[in-house]
């Protein structure tokens, strides 16, 4: 026991300092939000809509991304014969509108504003949420759990994951919605006491992901229960997930 106090003390402070200091530094392979240089983009040239799994890009007036759908996959950038397609480093994804999720190269994405006060000041300082898995694959759970790490340390925002949802103030849910689980997950937010928000992580629970429109799932949670977050991603960043959720909690600073 002894030799593992020590060990621990000789590991140093290990959280990161975001928000209040610089974002931890993302790896080289890290993919945010992807962008079409239009410019690029010869006329009648549909290559990357059409390699899309999920018809994440429509190309109408203009080339549009479904940030919602998209799986971060690059499949539309092989597909690109001008390299007209890259994906950014930007990992600030999560908006509270659906439809934000659906923009063109040269808008800004609307991120996620905070609680009304009322929430907030019935929130803000404490946050307990339930999650629910449902029909997800674990890439999602995975960099959910990540956030109760030491590293990252989500309880120092006063969130937390718990078990019950008679005692949670809101649900986190990732996957798609199976048939199987819709019923579950109605009965799990119908637990939860009022008022309640309701989070949704990664493309499977915001539109079914790879699995859309398939008959045995239900497109994601909003077809299910309201949902107040949404945050992109196949799975997100658990740095995009953080950054959600403390856009929603307003302990964002203006200048991040």
């Amino acid at each position: 026991m002894l030799d593992i106090f020590i060990a621990r003390l000789k590991q140093g402070y290990q959280t990161i300092d975001y928000p209040d200091g610089p974002a931890p530094a993302l790896p080289a392979n890290f993919r945010g939000r992807p962008v079409i240089d239009v410019s690029k983009c010869p006329d009648g040239c549909r290559q990357c809509a059409d390699a899309c799994p999920t018809q994440a890009i429509s190309i109408t007036d203009r080339a549009r991304i479904d940030l919602g759908r998209c799986l971060f996959c690059t499949d539309c950038v092989q597909a690109c014969p001008q390299g007209a397609i890259e994906y950014k480093k930007e990992y600030r994804l999560a908006v509270r509108q659906r439809e934000h999720l659906v923009v063109s190269s040269d808008q800004e994405l609307q991120l996620a504003a905070a609680l009304d006060s009322k929430l907030k000041s019935l929130l803000g300082r404490s946050l307990r949420l339930r999650q629910v898995c449902a029909g997800g694959c674990n890439g999602c759970e995975a960099d959910v759990n990540v956030l109760q790490t030491v590293g990252w340390d989500i309880s120092r925002f006063g969130i937390q994951l718990v078990a019950s949802p008679r005692h949670a103030d809101g649900l986190l849910i990732t996957g798609p919605v199976t048939e199987n689980m819709k019923l579950a997950l109605q009965k799990t937010y119908d637990a939860v006491p009022e008022p309640k928000i309701v989070i949704a992580v990664g493309a499977c629970a915001i539109s079914g992901g790879p699995y859309i429109d398939h008959p045995e799932v239900h497109n994601g949670a909003a077809s299910v229960v309201p949902v107040d977050l949404f945050i992109p991603g196949c799975p997100p960043h658990p740095l995009t997930i953080l950054d959600g959720l403390l856009r929603l909690l307003d302990k964002i600073k203006k200048h991040n």
